[in-house]
């Protein structure tokens, strides 16, 4: 079964928390502190497999997730990290954060990696914390919580050539006589519900992966037939095999059906029509096909390729023009298909580190990302670590910021589901 678009839940292991301990060994006074720092979350990862066609998979995957780290131990012993999640992807597959629809990840080659959801860092032990000054810390960070997202996956096959034509102009013939592949051939429309690859030897020694791609029809880029969701997969091919019902079998005019199919590839996006496009008059074994390439060739004054496929009649020369138009877009790294635009995983919108805003119940409320951070990471059990956290915020910037809105000494201050009381 072809499934080339999901959408997945990816959440990456927390990191470890750091530890609490002191050394207390014979012969060693003063031991000092010795709390070791937590392992790193593993990360969810996603890899190329050029063995892989389809997205089914996840289908019953849905949920992915990486493992904790391990929390650190005394004797200044580190936490383990946890292990990475590596998920297999097929190559051309789009990774789609599902919340702003930016592109984070475009998987082109094999072995590919690309990180969805990293995991959080370690929390560091308080042997991290001893200075000069303050020799005894008895409190330690907590980890990180690791990134947690969900992600849409989008698969557009890579191909080096793509069939495209209207429904029943022998496309699918065309891939199961020149390759291995074993499309479903039937006498109506829309046989092809899904593309079929397959990998074209040349006789002179070359070979090309073809696409045969599902049938458009007028107002496919608008939805029609089957649409928007397999011209998608033509954006990837570095070469366009149009093919044409020379024969005018189904009752349409050929020179019609090329101008129609290339107006819904504009259509759909205008750079498909600087791809290089190879024009091939299919069914000339049929009657009327010689009068009507004629009749084709004097209205477009274009380059045509007449074969039939269910004959096998000239064939290699289709091949080798295949081929020989492949070795040039190689060649020219000006044809080679781009990926799609990323945004860089690390890319962030820049926000500024907190916010107040003063809730219903009059109680002001302090939120940020920096806010979130330093909160994740402080161990609320803890009497020192909550002075500590007193002491970053007022670092950040809090405290002023309190005061000039009108806080005084005494006043309820929310952070998250926390109520603090406002010392001044």
């Amino acid at each position: 079964m072809f499934v080339d678009r999901v959408e997945v839940y990816v959440k990456a292991g927390k990191g470890g928390d750091g530890a609490v301990a002191f050394r207390r060994e014979k012969y060693v006074p003063k031991g000092g502190p010795s709390g070791g720092k937590g392992g790193n979350g593993g990360s969810v990862i996603f890899v190329g497999e050029e063995g892989l066609t389809t997205l089914l998979d996840f289908r019953y995957m849905r949920h992915i997730e990486a493992s904790d780290g391990v929390n650190g131990g005394s004797k200044d012993m580190y936490g383990k990290d946890g292990e990475n999640r590596y998920v297999k992807v097929p190559i051309g597959t789009t990774i789609i954060d599902g919340e702003t629809n930016t592109v984070i990840g475009d998987i082109t080659q094999h072995a590919q990696e690309v990180v969805v959801a990293k995991g959080g860092k370690g929390g560091r032990g308080n042997a991290a914390f001893a200075t000069a000054r303050f020799r005894t810390p008895d409190f330690a960070e907590k980890g990180e919580k690791g990134e947690e997202r969900k992600v849409i996956l989008d698969l557009k096959v890579l191909a080096d050539v793509g069939l495209v034509g209207f429904p029943s102009v022998g496309k699918s013939t065309l891939i199961s006589v020149v390759s291995a592949a074993k499309p479903k051939i039937a006498e109506y429309h829309f046989t092809t519900l899904n593309p079929n690859l397959g990998v074209v030897g040349v006789p002179d020694g070359r070979s090309f992966i073809m696409a045969d791609l599902p049938g458009l029809i007028e107002g496919a880029h608008l939805g029609t037939g089957l649409g928007i969701h397999f011209l998608k997969h033509i954006e990837r091919t570095r070469v366009i095999v149009h093919i044409i019902d020379m024969s005018g079998s189904e009752g349409r005019k050929p020179w019609e059906d090329y101008e129609i199919i290339n107006k819904e590839l504009e259509s759909y996006n205008m750079d498909l029509l600087k791809r290089p496009q190879i024009v091939v008059a299919n069914k000339m074994d049929l009657p009327e096909a010689n009068e009507n390439l004629k009749v084709f060739k004097e209205k477009l004054g274009i380059e045509v390729i007449p074969i039939s496929a269910i004959t096998s009649q000239n064939l290699n020369a289709l091949l080798y023009k295949i081929a020989d138009t492949l070795d040039l877009v190689r060649k020219e790294k000006a044809s080679e298909i781009a990926p799609d635009t990323v945004v860089e995983y690390t890319f962030k919108p820049q926000e500024p580190p907190f916010t107040i805003t003063r809730g219903d119940d009059g109680i002001y409320q302090v939120t940020g990302p920096e806010v979130k951070k330093l909160w994740e990471r402080t161990d609320f059990q803890n009497e020192s670590a909550i002075r500590r956290f007193a002491v970053q915020l007022h670092r950040l910037g809090i405290d002023d910021e309190l005061r000039r809105l009108g806080v005084k000494n005494g006043d309820t201050v929310r952070i998250f589901e926390y109520e603090f009381e406002f010392t001044d």
